[in-house]
């Protein structure tokens, strides 16, 4: 089976995606634009990079970028009559959907990630009639979730098949590790992006709340991850008085996540919006019980009251609380995080997420043949 991916070179999904498909003994060719090629990939997935500036940019914010794209297009042409590909499958429908869907190849599969369908249509009617062309194009349109499923039927009459992007629960799982602090402190958590989507200055917050209710008991608060808004973050925890237990902990490489969770007590995702949510199911992995927006791909990963808690996005309030009886019940942080795990495993294991993908590559292919 030779399969062309067209995607973000740069992104860790992308590349946790082909280096799984080149297990199952899969010839993977991976098109994209980036500005450089990260560590990581598997030395037998052939890379076509095409290099430009920006690349990250161009895929987080939707800004669409016809000219640069559609310059590529023979670039794609070209290899398409090289290789001959048993199926073209781009991920992220409005850029490297758009390149897929003008090759006029098929099969062609389309894997909507968020930005691309829950933003990138509503910017103007041109945006939508790029969306709904790349979906009209697709033999096959796949989610990671129900939630983002349904948003993409605004677009299409054609059935959204479900796929997660699950974890690898031999990689993520309970660990031990050299704790970062005292013993006898609870850690707070999270792993995401210093940006406003993910509403951490609501997790600064609630976690004010928290100190000042519990001034008696050791707690610190561990955000792992950079970005546009890590000054005025840090600014605002002085502001609060609560920097002195808040650690700005920055970046870490996808391999050293697991270690982190294990520093971890309870994870706190305060999003004000998610499409899915792999870092939650991550945390979970690690038998970690969280504290959660009822937002988006959430609440299917979390059973509130069962594997953590649902609370209402932008109410720090909302989040001390339920943070609050997890510090104090130790024997509940056990049972739930024990339930997560298993809500993981027996749902969103990885390579049963990879098997099901590929299952799909065979059918359409099979049935081309016939």
């Amino acid at each position: 089976m030779k399969i062309l991916l067209l995607s973000n070179i740069e992104a860790s999904h992308t590349l946790k995606w082909v280096n799984s498909l080149i297990k199952y003994d899969i010839d993977v060719y991976l098109f994209g634009l980036g500005e450089n090629i990260p560590e990581g990939y598997h030395h037998k997935v052939n890379i076509i990079n095409v290099k430009i500036q920006n690349s990250t940019k161009l895929q987080a914010d939707g800004a669409f970028q016809k000219s640069i794209y559609l310059k590529s297009l023979p670039n794609i042409l070209s290899l398409v009559k090289k290789i001959k590909p048993d199926i073209i499958h781009s991920h992220y429908a409005s850029s490297y959907g758009l390149l897929g869907a003008l090759t006029n190849f098929h099969p062609f599969f389309v894997s909507v990630w968020g930005n691309d369908v829950f933003d990138f249509p509503k910017k103007s009617s041109l945006h939508k009639w790029i969306l709904k062309f790349v979906l009209k194009k697709a033999d096959r349109i796949y989610s990671t979730s129900k939630v983002m499923a349904n948003e993409t039927k605004l677009y299409t009459s054609k059935e959204i098949g479900i796929i997660p992007f699950g974890v690898d629960t031999e990689v993520f799982k309970p660990i031990t590790i050299s704790k970062m602090f005292d013993e006898d402190t609870i850690v707070l958590g999270t792993v995401k992006s210093l940006s406003y989507k993910y509403g951490i200055e609501y997790l600064l917050e609630a976690f004010k709340i928290i100190k000042e209710k519990l001034p008696d008991k050791k707690i610190k608060l561990l955000l792992v991850g950079d970005g546009i808004l890590k000054s005025s973050l840090q600014k605002k925890a002085e502001e609060l008085k609560i920097s002195n237990d808040v650690v700005f902990y920055g970046s870490v490489p996808h391999n050293k996540v697991p270690e982190i969770y294990n520093l971890i007590d309870i994870a706190v995702f305060p999003s004000v919006w998610e499409s899915f949510g792999v870092s939650n199911l991550e945390a979970a992995a690690c038998e970690k019980p969280q504290v959660a927006s009822n937002v988006g791909g959430f609440p299917e990963i979390i059973d509130d009251g069962v594997t953590g808690f649902l609370v209402e996005p932008g109410n720090p309030k909302d989040i001390a609380d339920k943070v609050i009886e997890l510090i104090n019940d130790k024997s509940l942080r056990i049972k739930m995080g024990r339930a997560a795990r298993k809500k993981v495993v027996e749902e969103f294991n990885w390579n049963n997420n990879v098997e099901q993908m590929i299952s799909e590559y065979q059918k359409v292919i099979k049935g081309r043949n016939r």
